[in-house]
């Protein structure tokens, strides 16, 4: 008999805690992980290496041999070894992917229409830029986005897709290089006020609007935090953001010098004027200006 494990104790417990979280129980999950560990194995062994009771490592068998993640090898004693763990749990994605398109199909059926006026609340690095790449490849007509270039970059495969479905887009960015996110000629990059800088709170938020319906903005920096909606007033509020930063950016492009010279860099008059102590305070010390 080979022990086939040779992770530490630890790991074993926290993919047996996973496991649960798929469907197995507890004793299913436990004697799963020790067959990976040490197979074949008759029932008796697993009871006493996998701490299960007899009684309850013959219900967990029978229950694992009918999902197929073990399989009896021989009779008189029967063995059992576990299933190939990659093998087992593309089967189980794919059974699981299949079932939850159907389901989704079936009860939209009676489903209410959604109600529009609601705003979610998102969490979490991966929630968050899960649902971004969600929204991006959801578009069919038009993508409005404000955001840094480092950001945008995690969603390039997702952007690229949709310019090649014929989306049209309109960008501001925060960083240097609009070139990096024009992927044709439908595709409108401008540099944030020319200089890419962020400077107020807001500068540090990531917006997008899909298709004018529907929106999502996110604070990526500290706590990933986002809020999304299909609200109307509040997908037009993301808009109007987007579209007067592309007017700053065109005016910029053509009379910066005299926009310098009457407000001082970076807006310095107008932005000391209604900014609040704390982003004064970060103003000053991103441009050292005073």
């Amino acid at each position: 008999m080979v022990d086939k494990l040779t992770v530490s104790q630890a790991e074993p417990i926290e993919a047996a805690g996973d496991l649960k979280r798929i469907g197995f129980t507890d004793y299913e999950a436990r004697i799963y992980v020790q067959l990976l560990r040490q197979s074949p194995a008759t029932a008796y062994e697993i009871a006493k290496r996998a701490g299960v009771p007899r009684p309850n490592t013959y219900q967990a068998l029978e229950a694992l041999t009918q999902r197929r993640a073990v399989l009896p090898v021989s009779e008189n004693p029967a063995r059992y070894v576990a299933a190939d763990p990659q093998q087992l749990f593309d089967t189980i994605a794919r059974q699981t992917r299949s079932l939850c398109t159907d389901l989704a199909k079936r009860l939209s059926a009676v489903t209410a229409p959604p109600d529009d006026q609601y705003v979610w609340t998102l969490r979490g690095d991966a929630g968050v830029h899960d649902k971004i790449d969600a929204l991006i490849g959801d578009a069919r007509e038009v993508l409005w986005i404000k955001a840094a270039d480092e950001v945008l970059r995690r969603h390039a495969d997702a952007l690229r897709a949709a310019a090649q479905r014929g989306v049209e887009a309109l960008i501001v960015l925060f960083g240097f290089d609009a070139a990096e996110f024009q992927f044709n000629e439908r595709w409108r990059v401008y540099i944030h006020e020319s200089n890419g800088v962020r400077m107020g709170t807001a500068d540090n938020l990531f917006t997008i609007s899909v298709d004018r319906t529907a929106m999502l903005t996110a604070r990526m920096d500290g706590e990933v935090v986002a809020a999304h909606t299909r609200n109307k007033p509040i997908v037009n509020l993301a808009q109007s953001l987007v579209r007067h930063d592309y007017y700053m950016a065109e005016i910029f492009a053509r009379f910066g010098p005299q926009i310098e010279e009457a407000f001082g860099l970076h807006l310095r008059d107008l932005r000391l004027a209604c900014f609040s102590p704390a982003e004064v305070r970060s103003f000053k010390e991103r441009t050292g200006l005073s």
